[in-house]
């Protein structure tokens, strides 16, 4: 089965991804806005037990994340997707790096890049014309994740939680 680790944010900054990701994403329907901490992997139902131990291990060492989602980004020329950026603050990228280590399946696809994408699968020109209304209106929205998610893909392609990790600690 496939997984991954995501952070859903807010619901404030949800709603605002999601005035974006109703016309722009073709995914919107199937996984909620997010901050991806872990592409997707393969795991098998073992696996998935020593995931979910390491997981619960992490959560309870580590302090809530705080955010910033500072402005509009783009992933132009690797792919026209569209995205609010997170700063990329020590805490989250040392909380990162830490998970990659505790969760050593599958293979990171890309630098870590925090964000959550709110446009993608256009074509060039429709993210030149989108990309540059976006950044004009911009965001700067703030927020603090309690909580992490392991997610499992259904076959219809959505994702759901198979489970939710609190951030309990003090990192």
């Amino acid at each position: 089965m496939k997984y991954g680790i995501v952070a859903f944010p807010s619901k404030k900054l949800q709603d605002l991804a999601n005035t974006y990701r109703k016309r722009y994403d073709p995914h919107f329907a199937l996984i909620t806005p997010h901050m991806t901490l872990k592409d997707s992997f393969d795991a098998s139902d073992e696996e998935i037990k020593s995931i979910v131990q390491q997981l619960n291990e992490l959560a309870s060492k580590h302090a809530p994340l705080t955010i910033h989602a500072s402005r509009i980004s783009s992933f132009f020329p690797a792919t026209n997707a569209i995205y609010f950026r997170i700063e990329p603050t020590e805490q989250l990228v040392v909380f990162h790096k830490k998970l990659q280590e505790k969760v050593p399946f599958g293979n990171e696809k890309h630098t870590f890049v925090p964000h959550i994408t709110i446009a993608q699968k256009m074509t060039a020109s429709e993210h030149d014309d989108i990309f540059g209304q976006l950044r004009m209106i911009g965001v700067d929205e703030k927020d603090i994740i309690d909580r992490i998610h392991l997610v499992y893909q259904l076959e219809d392609g959505s994702w759901t939680t198979y489970e939710t990790f609190r951030l309990t600690g003090a990192e």
